[in-house]
């Protein structure tokens, strides 16, 4: 009878836990022993904003597995607040730090690694002042809960625009706190393209969050009197100077390696664990997962650092799996994620157009605003949509979607259409479900590929928000075909504006010596427009995405002034 193998797993949450409990579905007879230097084994992390702000009130609930639990369901030797100091490799075994500081060494035959991965903590003067936290660990949001009880409807400043940042705004604007955000880059939620991420600065300012925009701190000054400021004065590169009660930091993360390193396992270029297809490091008996390791992007192949639990909890169970004698495969991360802003939701999946052109990958896109469900069913709004293609097969490599509702449902359409490889010929072909209170007969996820599949058919030529401020009027018109309401309430400065209704009774109003532009409110009337320019001579095009996404795109008042 062969020896029972012994997997070692240092890290738990996410990667580390899913690691240990596949492990023991696959084998019973396993040793299986979970080292995590912290005191939960397996927590929500991304649950620890919404603790802050109140949505969930037990503390406990953020705790997905305890070390008793896993113990008794899957006999897993669980060790809370025990560090992984070393591993000799030559000799398959790992020093270990105890909680009471002495030490101890466990030989292993199989090792799976999933340290996660730390904040980044910029040398900025004053960072770690009091009143300063990180969002990354259960007693991070407890500390940041007690802290904001002490300091009711106080003044927080959220250093970074990501997910965790966004997430902690909208929890302390609901605990009556006055938020301001502050981001190096020109958006939030680089995740998405600009003029999606503008919808969410929108958002953002309607709830009385202040942003600055590409201007990074410089330093945290300590205010001169505790009633000026609870924790710093924020200084801006810019200058500005913002008193803060509360200071979150959410520059972003950075894989733990330190423990890799020291071992000789190799690093990738992108500062990751460099990991093969089968999660394995380039020890042969080690394999890593999680935000530690440098993964695959799916849609560009080029490595990346995709820090998400979705992929992480995939890549434990492939790693586990192996370490046991398996052969499973990851197939890349295709950064799929969601997140709410108040009442508005942004999501997105595959690549975005930054991804894209640092891959050097050609690309098309399509912009869309149709309604969530049926527009007479009571409830309906609108869902910003954008897809990116390859022009020359129709491939779907990305999508990006912003609304109040059904962003979640399209998201997932959309990822699952990206992982098959669908073109936006197929996109525009899915039976997808359909009553008015949910749906539409053509869901957006098909007008998209309708609009995308008109493009490369050569049906419709499309121009795009980016390119309006660059026109030349000597050499282009730009036609607005909306209605004369919607056209009173608002135009693109220098348009020309012609009702679709009246447009064949006027095309001798309209220059044939020039390209024509044409947009409506969202698109479809000004796709109805160029058909009926084009088939009468005229070199048109249609503005992708419409009034809409020329409106979204504009600059947006961020400041406080």
């Amino acid at each position: 009878m062969p020896k029972p193998v012994k997997l070692i797993i240092i890290g738990g949450v996410a990667g580390g836990a899913s690691a240990a409990a596949r492990a023991r579905r696959l084998s019973e007879t396993a040793e299986i022993i979970v080292v995590e230097r912290g005191p939960h084994v397996s927590f929500a992390n991304c649950g620890l904003p919404y603790y802050v702000g109140g949505e969930i009130v037990d503390e406990a609930a953020l705790l997905v597995q305890t070390p008793e639990q896993l113990r008794a369901r899957f006999n897993i030797d669980v060790r809370v607040n025990t560090e992984a100091v070393g591993i000799d490799r030559a000799r398959k075994v790992v020093a270990l730090r105890c909680a009471d500081g002495t030490t101890a060494e466990e030989p292993y035959d199989a090792l799976i690694l999933s340290p996660g991965a730390y904040p980044l903590r910029p040398n900025i003067p004053g960072i770690d002042r009091p009143g300063h936290f990180f969002v990354r660990s259960v007693p991070d949001a407890v500390a940041i809960e007690k802290w904001v009880s002490a300091h009711p409807r106080g003044r927080a400043t959220i250093v970074g625009g990501g997910y965790i940042g966004l997430e902690m705004a909208e929890q302390l604007a609901h605990r009556g706190m006055s938020v301001t955000i502050v981001e190096a880059l020109p958006q939030v939620a680089s995740f998405v393209d600009p003029e999606l991420a503008a919808i969410i600065h929108r958002t953002l300012n309607e709830h009385g969050i202040v942003l600055h925009l590409a201007d990074a701190v410089a330093e945290f000054e300590a205010p001169a009197f505790r009633k000026d400021a609870a924790a710093s004065v924020v200084v801006l590169k810019s200058r500005t100077r913002i008193p803060s009660d509360l200071v979150i930091l959410g520059m972003g993360v950075k894989p733990e390696t330190s423990l890799a390193r020291s071992a000789g396992l190799e690093i990738g270029t992108t500062g990751g664990i460099k990991v093969d297809a089968g999660m394995r490091t380039s020890d042969a008996g080690i394999w890593a997962v999680g935000d530690a390791v440098e993964v695959q992007h799916a849609v560009t192949g080029r490595p990346a650092l995709l820090p998400l639990a979705g992929p992480a909890n995939r890549q434990g169970r492939i790693a586990a799996e192996n370490a046991l004698g398996g052969n499973a495969r990851y197939r890349g991360t295709f950064g799929t994620g969601i997140m709410r802003v108040f009442e508005t939701v942004i999501g997105g999946t595959g690549a975005n157009s930054h991804t894209l052109r640092a891959a050097g990958m050609q690309f098309d896109a399509v912009h869309l605003h149709p309604g969530n469900h049926a527009n007479y069913y009571p409830g309906a709004s609108p869902i910003s949509l954008k897809v990116l293609y390859a022009p020359d097969t129709g491939r779907v490599l990305g999508a990006q979607a912003v609304g109040r509702s059904g962003v979640d449902k399209r998201i997932d359409v959309l990822a699952t259409a990206i992982q098959a490889g669908l073109t936006v010929e197929q996109l525009a072909e899915l039976e997808l479900a359909y009553a008015p209170p949910f749906g539409l007969a053509k869901d957006p996820v098909n007008l998209a590929g309708m609009i995308a599949s008109n493009v490369r058919r050569g049906l419709v030529q499309m121009s795009f928000a980016d390119d309006v401020d660059k026109l030349d009027p000597t050499t282009t018109v730009l036609l607005d075909v909306r209605d004369c309401d919607e056209w009173n309430d608002g135009y693109i400065p220098g348009a020309t504006h012609i009702q679709l209704d009246d447009l064949r009774g006027r095309l001798g109003e309209l220059p044939r010596d020039r390209e024509i532009i044409v947009y409506c409110r969202s698109g479809l009337r000004s796709y109805y427009a160029c058909r009926i320019l084009t088939q009468n001579g005229f070199r048109a095009r249609n503005l992708s995405g419409a009034y809409l996404t020329w409106l979204a795109s504009r600059p947006t008042d961020t400041s406080d002034g």
